[in-house]
Protein backbone atom coordinates (compact mmCIF):
# COMPACT_ATOMS: atom_id res chain seq x y z
CA UNK A 1 0.00 0.00 0.00
CA UNK A 2 2.56 2.29 0.79
CA UNK A 3 4.42 2.07 -2.01
CA UNK A 4 1.28 2.53 -4.22
CA UNK A 5 1.45 6.03 -2.19
CA UNK A 6 4.84 6.60 -3.05
CA UNK A 7 4.48 6.14 -6.59
CA UNK A 8 1.26 8.30 -6.38
CA UNK A 9 3.32 10.95 -4.67
CA UNK A 10 6.34 10.76 -6.82
CA UNK A 11 3.86 11.03 -10.02
CA UNK A 12 2.41 14.13 -8.49
CA UNK A 13 6.05 15.74 -8.30
CA UNK A 14 6.99 14.79 -11.54
CA UNK A 15 3.85 16.14 -13.04
CA UNK A 16 4.62 19.23 -11.08
CA UNK A 17 7.97 19.12 -12.13
CA UNK A 18 7.26 18.85 -15.76
CA UNK A 19 4.58 21.44 -15.44
CA UNK A 20 7.33 23.62 -14.02
CA UNK A 21 9.88 22.76 -16.45
CA UNK A 22 6.94 23.52 -19.53
CA UNK A 23 5.87 26.79 -18.10
CA UNK A 24 9.91 27.45 -17.69
CA UNK A 25 10.41 26.91 -21.17
CA UNK A 26 7.35 28.75 -22.44
CA UNK A 27 8.35 31.68 -20.60
CA UNK A 28 12.26 31.19 -21.65
CA UNK A 29 10.61 30.92 -25.32
CA UNK A 30 8.46 34.26 -24.25
CA UNK A 31 11.55 36.17 -23.22
CA UNK A 32 13.36 34.97 -26.47
CA UNK A 33 10.51 36.36 -28.77
CA UNK A 34 9.73 39.22 -26.21
CA UNK A 35 14.01 40.01 -26.47
CA UNK A 36 13.58 39.69 -30.67
CA UNK A 37 10.94 42.04 -30.78
CA UNK A 38 12.86 44.53 -28.96
CA UNK A 39 15.55 44.01 -31.09
CA UNK A 40 13.67 44.98 -34.23
CA UNK A 41 11.86 47.86 -32.60
CA UNK A 42 15.71 49.01 -31.84
CA UNK A 43 16.66 48.37 -35.23
CA UNK A 44 13.93 50.37 -36.90
CA UNK A 45 14.39 52.79 -34.12
CA UNK A 46 17.79 53.23 -34.92
CA UNK A 47 16.99 53.23 -38.80
CA UNK A 48 14.62 55.94 -37.97
CA UNK A 49 16.93 58.07 -36.59
CA UNK A 50 19.18 57.50 -38.89
CA UNK A 51 16.81 58.48 -41.77
CA UNK A 52 16.12 61.72 -39.90
CA UNK A 53 19.84 62.63 -39.28
CA UNK A 54 20.63 62.17 -42.57
CA UNK A 55 17.29 64.49 -44.07
CA UNK A 56 18.56 67.01 -41.82
CA UNK A 57 22.00 67.07 -42.63
CA UNK A 58 20.87 67.55 -46.03
CA UNK A 59 18.78 70.21 -45.47
CA UNK A 60 21.87 71.79 -43.53
CA UNK A 61 24.01 71.00 -46.41
CA UNK A 62 21.44 72.57 -48.54
CA UNK A 63 20.41 75.33 -46.46
CA UNK A 64 24.37 75.87 -45.92
CA UNK A 65 25.13 76.10 -49.94
CA UNK A 66 22.15 78.61 -50.62
CA UNK A 67 24.08 81.06 -48.14
CA UNK A 68 27.02 80.06 -49.78
CA UNK A 69 25.63 81.05 -52.89
CA UNK A 70 25.21 83.98 -51.97
CA UNK A 71 28.65 84.84 -51.99
CA UNK A 72 29.27 84.01 -48.29
CA UNK A 73 32.43 81.70 -47.30
CA UNK A 74 32.41 78.37 -46.96
CA UNK A 75 32.88 76.94 -43.00
CA UNK A 76 35.31 75.14 -44.23
CA UNK A 77 37.53 78.21 -45.67
CA UNK A 78 36.79 80.12 -42.47
CA UNK A 79 40.28 82.02 -41.04
CA UNK A 80 39.80 81.56 -37.11
CA UNK A 81 43.17 83.30 -36.62
CA UNK A 82 42.55 86.62 -38.00
CA UNK A 83 40.13 89.30 -37.65
CA UNK A 84 40.06 90.53 -40.87
CA UNK A 85 42.41 90.76 -44.22
CA UNK A 86 45.90 90.55 -43.07
CA UNK A 87 47.45 93.97 -45.35
CA UNK A 88 50.12 93.19 -47.63
CA UNK A 89 52.54 95.21 -45.55
CA UNK A 90 52.41 93.32 -42.75
CA UNK A 91 53.10 89.62 -44.78
CA UNK A 92 55.96 91.51 -46.54
CA UNK A 93 57.17 92.56 -42.44
CA UNK A 94 56.56 88.99 -40.90
CA UNK A 95 59.03 87.42 -44.09
CA UNK A 96 61.74 89.62 -43.16
CA UNK A 97 61.52 88.97 -39.40
CA UNK A 98 61.55 85.06 -40.72
CA UNK A 99 64.65 86.60 -42.45
CA UNK A 100 66.20 87.62 -39.47
CA UNK A 101 65.76 91.18 -40.72
CA UNK A 102 64.50 92.86 -37.56
CA UNK A 103 65.43 96.87 -38.81
CA UNK A 104 62.39 96.14 -40.61
CA UNK A 105 60.40 95.26 -37.96
CA UNK A 106 61.78 98.60 -36.02
CA UNK A 107 60.52 100.42 -38.43
CA UNK A 108 57.09 98.98 -39.09
CA UNK A 109 56.31 99.74 -36.03
CA UNK A 110 57.71 103.68 -36.04
CA UNK A 111 55.57 104.27 -38.83
CA UNK A 112 52.75 104.16 -36.96
CA UNK A 113 53.64 107.50 -35.77
CA UNK A 114 51.33 108.93 -33.01
CA UNK A 115 48.45 106.54 -34.20
CA UNK A 116 48.59 105.00 -30.68
CA UNK A 117 46.11 102.01 -31.71
CA UNK A 118 47.88 101.62 -34.64
CA UNK A 119 51.02 101.17 -32.69
CA UNK A 120 49.85 98.84 -30.44
CA UNK A 121 48.73 96.73 -33.34
CA UNK A 122 51.92 96.28 -34.64
CA UNK A 123 53.78 95.44 -31.16
CA UNK A 124 51.37 92.96 -30.79
CA UNK A 125 51.92 91.78 -34.34
CA UNK A 126 56.25 91.63 -33.74
CA UNK A 127 55.29 89.95 -30.53
CA UNK A 128 53.49 87.23 -31.94
CA UNK A 129 56.37 86.09 -34.48
CA UNK A 130 58.37 86.34 -31.53
CA UNK A 131 56.45 83.44 -30.32
CA UNK A 132 57.35 81.30 -32.83
CA UNK A 133 60.86 82.46 -33.37
CA UNK A 134 62.84 85.08 -31.32
CA UNK A 135 66.01 85.07 -32.77
CA UNK A 136 65.88 87.97 -35.00
CA UNK A 137 64.49 89.86 -31.37
CA UNK A 138 67.71 88.59 -29.35
CA UNK A 139 69.72 89.91 -31.98
CA UNK A 140 67.40 93.43 -32.07
CA UNK A 141 67.92 93.37 -28.09
CA UNK A 142 71.74 92.95 -28.79
CA UNK A 143 72.66 95.25 -31.28
CA UNK A 144 70.36 97.86 -29.35
CA UNK A 145 69.87 97.35 -25.82
CA UNK A 146 68.24 100.85 -25.46
CA UNK A 147 66.02 100.89 -28.32
CA UNK A 148 62.37 101.52 -26.97
CA UNK A 149 60.42 99.42 -29.39
CA UNK A 150 62.55 96.17 -28.72
CA UNK A 151 62.04 96.60 -24.94
CA UNK A 152 58.72 97.21 -25.96
CA UNK A 153 58.01 93.86 -28.13
CA UNK A 154 60.60 91.97 -25.61
CA UNK A 155 57.69 92.77 -23.28
CA UNK A 156 54.78 91.70 -25.32
CA UNK A 157 56.61 88.83 -26.10
CA UNK A 158 57.40 87.38 -22.92
CA UNK A 159 53.55 87.92 -21.46
CA UNK A 160 52.28 85.84 -24.40
CA UNK A 161 54.73 83.12 -23.66
CA UNK A 162 54.06 83.34 -20.18
CA UNK A 163 49.83 83.04 -20.80
CA UNK A 164 50.79 80.27 -23.61
CA UNK A 165 52.58 78.26 -20.38
CA UNK A 166 49.61 79.26 -18.03
CA UNK A 167 47.35 77.54 -20.71
CA UNK A 168 43.52 78.17 -20.72
CA UNK A 169 42.36 75.71 -17.70
CA UNK A 170 41.34 76.94 -14.60
CA UNK A 171 43.40 77.41 -12.05
CA UNK A 172 42.96 73.98 -10.07
CA UNK A 173 43.47 72.09 -13.80
CA UNK A 174 47.11 74.37 -13.69
CA UNK A 175 49.78 72.76 -12.18
CA UNK A 176 52.44 74.42 -9.64
CA UNK A 177 55.46 74.33 -12.23
CA UNK A 178 52.99 76.10 -14.53
CA UNK A 179 52.03 79.22 -12.04
CA UNK A 180 55.65 79.23 -11.25
CA UNK A 181 57.12 79.87 -14.57
CA UNK A 182 54.26 81.87 -15.11
CA UNK A 183 54.82 83.91 -12.68
CA UNK A 184 58.92 84.43 -13.61
CA UNK A 185 57.47 84.85 -17.15
CA UNK A 186 55.53 87.99 -16.06
CA UNK A 187 57.95 89.26 -13.94
CA UNK A 188 60.95 89.31 -17.11
CA UNK A 189 57.87 91.01 -19.05
CA UNK A 190 57.04 93.59 -15.98
CA UNK A 191 60.87 94.63 -16.09
CA UNK A 192 60.62 95.10 -19.92
CA UNK A 193 57.69 97.29 -20.15
CA UNK A 194 59.57 99.30 -16.74
CA UNK A 195 62.39 99.65 -19.04
CA UNK A 196 60.16 100.95 -22.25
CA UNK A 197 58.45 103.68 -20.16
CA UNK A 198 61.92 105.25 -19.14
CA UNK A 199 63.00 105.54 -22.87
CA UNK A 200 59.87 106.11 -24.51
CA UNK A 201 58.45 109.23 -25.50
CA UNK A 202 56.82 110.73 -23.06
CA UNK A 203 53.45 110.66 -24.40
CA UNK A 204 53.15 107.34 -25.39
CA UNK A 205 51.10 105.37 -23.87
CA UNK A 206 51.92 101.77 -25.12
CA UNK A 207 54.78 100.44 -22.56
CA UNK A 208 51.93 101.03 -20.27
CA UNK A 209 49.34 99.03 -22.13
CA UNK A 210 51.79 96.34 -22.36
CA UNK A 211 51.88 96.03 -18.35
CA UNK A 212 48.01 96.14 -18.00
CA UNK A 213 48.27 91.94 -19.18
CA UNK A 214 51.08 91.76 -16.32
CA UNK A 215 48.56 93.31 -13.98
CA UNK A 216 46.34 90.93 -14.92
CA UNK A 217 48.65 87.69 -14.20
CA UNK A 218 50.21 88.99 -10.88
CA UNK A 219 47.23 90.51 -9.40
CA UNK A 220 47.28 93.64 -9.30
CA UNK A 221 45.68 95.27 -6.30
CA UNK A 222 42.38 97.80 -7.64
CA UNK A 223 44.79 100.45 -6.50
CA UNK A 224 47.80 99.72 -8.61
CA UNK A 225 45.91 98.97 -11.56
CA UNK A 226 44.14 102.62 -11.15
CA UNK A 227 47.37 104.31 -10.87
CA UNK A 228 48.86 102.14 -14.09
CA UNK A 229 45.20 103.32 -15.76
CA UNK A 230 46.12 107.07 -14.71
CA UNK A 231 49.34 106.96 -16.67
CA UNK A 232 47.57 105.62 -19.60
CA UNK A 233 44.75 107.95 -20.19
CA UNK A 234 47.48 110.49 -19.13
CA UNK A 235 48.96 110.49 -22.64
CA UNK A 236 45.79 109.33 -24.08
CA UNK A 237 42.44 109.34 -22.74
CA UNK A 238 40.84 107.01 -25.84
CA UNK A 239 43.07 104.19 -27.24
CA UNK A 240 40.38 101.26 -27.94
CA UNK A 241 42.79 98.74 -27.08
CA UNK A 242 44.06 100.10 -23.75
CA UNK A 243 39.85 99.99 -22.69
CA UNK A 244 39.21 96.51 -23.73
CA UNK A 245 42.50 95.61 -21.94
CA UNK A 246 41.06 97.25 -18.57
CA UNK A 247 37.61 95.78 -19.06
CA UNK A 248 39.24 92.49 -18.73
CA UNK A 249 40.71 93.63 -15.54
CA UNK A 250 37.49 94.49 -13.68
CA UNK A 251 35.48 91.53 -15.16
CA UNK A 252 34.50 88.87 -12.52
CA UNK A 253 36.97 86.33 -14.32
CA UNK A 254 40.04 87.98 -13.33
CA UNK A 255 40.12 90.71 -10.59
CA UNK A 256 36.79 92.50 -10.32
CA UNK A 257 32.65 91.78 -10.78
CA UNK A 258 30.29 92.33 -13.61
CA UNK A 259 29.04 95.29 -11.89
CA UNK A 260 32.40 96.79 -11.84
CA UNK A 261 33.04 95.21 -15.15
CA UNK A 262 29.63 97.34 -16.82
CA UNK A 263 30.63 100.45 -14.69
CA UNK A 264 33.86 100.96 -16.49
CA UNK A 265 32.29 100.08 -19.82
CA UNK A 266 29.78 102.67 -19.52
CA UNK A 267 32.46 105.30 -18.36
CA UNK A 268 34.70 104.59 -21.18
CA UNK A 269 31.36 104.57 -23.57
CA UNK A 270 30.37 107.88 -22.27
CA UNK A 271 33.85 109.96 -22.69
CA UNK A 272 33.66 108.71 -26.21
CA UNK A 273 33.03 110.95 -29.60
CA UNK A 274 30.81 109.66 -32.67
CA UNK A 275 33.06 107.31 -34.24
CA UNK A 276 35.43 106.59 -31.64
CA UNK A 277 34.10 103.51 -31.42
CA UNK A 278 34.11 103.25 -27.47
CA UNK A 279 30.87 102.02 -27.55
CA UNK A 280 32.01 98.96 -28.12
CA UNK A 281 32.72 98.60 -24.03
CA UNK A 282 29.51 98.12 -22.63
CA UNK A 283 28.91 95.72 -25.47
CA UNK A 284 32.18 93.12 -24.52
CA UNK A 285 31.04 94.14 -20.69
CA UNK A 286 27.67 91.97 -21.46
CA UNK A 287 29.23 89.35 -23.42
CA UNK A 288 31.43 88.48 -20.65
CA UNK A 289 28.72 88.41 -18.37
CA UNK A 290 26.81 85.96 -20.38
CA UNK A 291 30.13 83.87 -20.77
CA UNK A 292 31.02 83.65 -17.11
CA UNK A 293 27.35 82.63 -16.12
CA UNK A 294 25.95 79.46 -17.79
CA UNK A 295 22.36 79.82 -16.24
CA UNK A 296 21.54 83.31 -18.79
CA UNK A 297 20.02 82.30 -21.45
CA UNK A 298 21.48 84.60 -24.55
CA UNK A 299 18.44 84.73 -26.38
CA UNK A 300 16.56 86.45 -23.17
CA UNK A 301 19.51 88.17 -21.79
CA UNK A 302 20.39 90.17 -25.14
CA UNK A 303 16.98 91.39 -25.62
CA UNK A 304 17.09 93.33 -22.21
CA UNK A 305 15.83 96.80 -23.45
CA UNK A 306 18.87 97.85 -21.91
CA UNK A 307 21.31 96.03 -23.48
CA UNK A 308 19.18 96.71 -26.91
CA UNK A 309 20.05 100.47 -25.75
CA UNK A 310 23.73 99.88 -26.42
CA UNK A 311 23.60 97.49 -29.16
CA UNK A 312 21.72 100.59 -31.04
CA UNK A 313 24.45 103.47 -29.50
CA UNK A 314 27.01 100.98 -30.71
CA UNK A 315 25.34 100.86 -34.42
CA UNK A 316 25.16 104.60 -34.61
CA UNK A 317 28.86 105.06 -33.22
CA UNK A 318 30.22 102.62 -36.02
CA UNK A 319 27.68 104.77 -38.36
CA UNK A 320 29.78 107.81 -37.29
CA UNK A 321 33.31 105.71 -37.95
CA UNK A 322 35.73 106.49 -41.11
CA UNK A 323 34.90 103.82 -43.37
CA UNK A 324 38.69 102.54 -43.81
CA UNK A 325 39.20 102.67 -39.73
CA UNK A 326 40.43 99.31 -38.86
CA UNK A 327 39.05 99.22 -35.52
CA UNK A 328 35.52 99.25 -36.82
CA UNK A 329 36.07 95.36 -37.53
CA UNK A 330 36.04 94.61 -33.80
CA UNK A 331 32.66 96.52 -33.63
CA UNK A 332 31.31 94.51 -36.67
CA UNK A 333 32.08 91.01 -35.23
CA UNK A 334 30.52 92.11 -32.39
CA UNK A 335 27.53 93.14 -33.41
CA UNK A 336 26.72 90.54 -35.51
CA UNK A 337 26.40 88.50 -32.99
CA UNK A 338 24.09 90.14 -30.80
CA UNK A 339 21.78 91.47 -33.42
CA UNK A 340 21.86 88.00 -34.03
CA UNK A 341 20.37 87.29 -30.84
CA UNK A 342 17.94 90.48 -30.11
CA UNK A 343 16.33 88.68 -33.92
CA UNK A 344 17.17 91.95 -35.75
CA UNK A 345 18.50 89.58 -38.52
CA UNK A 346 18.83 91.83 -41.30
CA UNK A 347 21.11 94.52 -39.54
CA UNK A 348 23.32 91.18 -38.22
CA UNK A 349 23.16 89.80 -41.87
CA UNK A 350 24.99 93.38 -42.97
CA UNK A 351 27.64 92.81 -40.59
CA UNK A 352 28.19 89.50 -41.44
CA UNK A 353 28.47 90.78 -45.09
CA UNK A 354 31.49 92.97 -43.69
CA UNK A 355 33.41 90.60 -41.63
CA UNK A 356 33.07 87.16 -43.26
CA UNK A 357 35.56 84.89 -43.92
CA UNK A 358 37.69 85.95 -40.66
CA UNK A 359 36.60 85.01 -37.54
CA UNK A 360 39.90 85.50 -35.41
CA UNK A 361 37.68 87.87 -33.04
CA UNK A 362 35.38 87.72 -30.25
CA UNK A 363 32.43 87.05 -29.97
CA UNK A 364 33.91 83.60 -32.12
CA UNK A 365 37.34 82.94 -30.35
CA UNK A 366 35.51 82.43 -27.14
CA UNK A 367 33.65 79.12 -28.27
CA UNK A 368 35.49 76.04 -28.60
CA UNK A 369 34.30 75.30 -32.27
CA UNK A 370 34.35 79.26 -33.27
CA UNK A 371 33.23 77.98 -36.76
CA UNK A 372 30.28 76.19 -36.11
CA UNK A 373 29.44 79.55 -33.98
CA UNK A 374 29.73 81.47 -36.49
CA UNK A 375 28.19 79.66 -39.32
CA UNK A 376 25.10 79.37 -37.18
CA UNK A 377 24.62 82.50 -36.29
CA UNK A 378 24.86 84.01 -39.69
CA UNK A 379 23.25 81.56 -41.80
CA UNK A 380 20.53 82.14 -39.84
CA UNK A 381 20.13 85.45 -39.91
CA UNK A 382 21.13 85.51 -43.77
CA UNK A 383 18.35 82.86 -44.12
CA UNK A 384 15.68 84.99 -42.03
CA UNK A 385 16.48 87.85 -44.25
CA UNK A 386 16.64 86.80 -47.12
CA UNK A 387 13.81 86.73 -49.40
CA UNK A 388 12.57 83.55 -51.08
CA UNK A 389 15.00 81.25 -49.00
Amino acid sequence: MIPLIALAILGVLLLAGAVYVLRGVHHIRKAKRLTAEVAVLEAQTEASTARTAAIEADEETRQAAEVVALGFVPEADLDTVHPAPVPAERTAVLAALADGDWEVGAAYVKAAGRDWEERWQRVRVLADAAVEDDAWLLAWRSAKPSHVTGALVHAETAVRVAWKVRGGQSGSRTTQEQFRVFGELLRTAQKSAHEAQRLADPADPVPYMVEQHIGHGLGYSHERYETLWAQIVARDPKVLSAHTNALQYWCQKWRGSHELALAFARQSAAAGEPGELLSLLPLLAYFEEDTHEPELAAEVFYKDPEIVAAVDAAVQDLAAADADDPRAVRMRHMLAYLLFWQDRDAAAAEQFRHIDGYIGALPWTYAGSPKSRYVYARDWAVRVSTPGM
